[in-house]
């Protein structure tokens, strides 16, 4: 009875996080891949994506209800995104960087589980200095592109990079462009004549580099995941919507609790996802 308790409990923990991958692979500042990180399936999504044929069957009970979760999360979001970001955009970033900086605890364990040898630090404070420099580049050198099937194949190498380079958001660069807006909203309401050069960027990009950032995981595991990390803060602190806490006092009290409401989310799953690994 306890173990069907305990499957049961993994199944709706899956889908549970496969709902939240999928809704932050659209939100701005989240990036896909540190969100399967932060759940403990990156392992597993990159030796899918690197070497399909023999990694499928034994990954597939472990990831199936994540892809349902992810898929429900990622399709329903994005017909509502529009109108969450045109409404309440500060808000919205604001609990989506809580729940990125809820999840650093959890990032910081994972990339010391074999250990932390030298340059770990410089490799993370590096990683830093070089995705803030290129933020703010964007923003300063900003351009504004017309959306057509080579940009929307662009949008589906954005949005795979950032499923295999964790800490990389798609939105990141799509915004400044002007591309992310309309992908959101092709991706909404299911326009194919998005979806489907989108869909070709991601594999070629899967095809191209799965397998690179997948070798280098493996050779050098705490080095690579300290740079991840030290992306993934550079990237959160360029995502928070600091001109929210400029105005208003009751404006920022809101913004405050939306990043204080994601990071107690975040710390909750991770607690919950480490009782249920425990009782497996």
């Amino acid at each position: 009875m306890k173990e069907n308790k305990s499957e049961t409990l993994t199944f709706a923990l899956r889908v549970l996080q496969g709902m939240l991958l999928g809704v932050g692979a659209v939100l701005p500042g989240v990036s896909g891949g540190v969100l399967c990180v932060a759940f403990g399936i990156y392992k597993p999504v990159m030796e899918i994506l690197s070497d399909p044929g023999k990694s499928f069957k034994r990954h597939l009970p472990l990831l199936a209800p994540v892809l349902a979760g992810a898929a429900a999360g990622f399709f329903g979001v994005a017909r509502i995104l529009s109108f969450f970001l045109e409404m309440y955009p500060n808000q919205s970033v604001c609990l989506f960087v809580g729940l990125i900086a809820g999840m650093l605890p959890s990032l910081f364990r994972e990339a010391g589980e074999n250990g932390r040898p030298k340059g770990c630090m410089t490799a993370l404070c590096l990683c830093f200095a070089a995705i803030v420099l290129l933020l703010v580049s964007l923003e300063l050198f900003s351009v504004t592109i017309i959306p057509s099937k080579r940009w929307y194949m662009f949008c589906g190498f954005c949005m795979a990079l950032s499923v295999i380079v964790p800490g990389m958001s798609f939105s990141t660069l799509l915004m400044p462009m002007g591309l992310y807006a309309p992908f959101v909203d092709g991706l909404g309401s299911l326009n194919m004549a998005i979806l489907v050069p989108a869909g070709i960027g991601a594999v070629l990009t899967v095809a191209a580099l799965a397998k690179l950032v997948d070798l280098m995981m493996k050779k050098h595991y705490a080095l690579v995941f300290h740079g991840i990390i030290g992306i993934v803060i550079g990237a959160t602190v360029m995502t928070v919507p600091f001109g929210g806490f400029a105005g208003s006092l009751g404006s920022a009290a809101v913004n405050g609790a939306c990043i204080a409401a994601g990071f107690a989310a975040a710390l909750a799953l991770d607690r919950f996802n480490s009782s249920i690994s425990a009782v497996d």
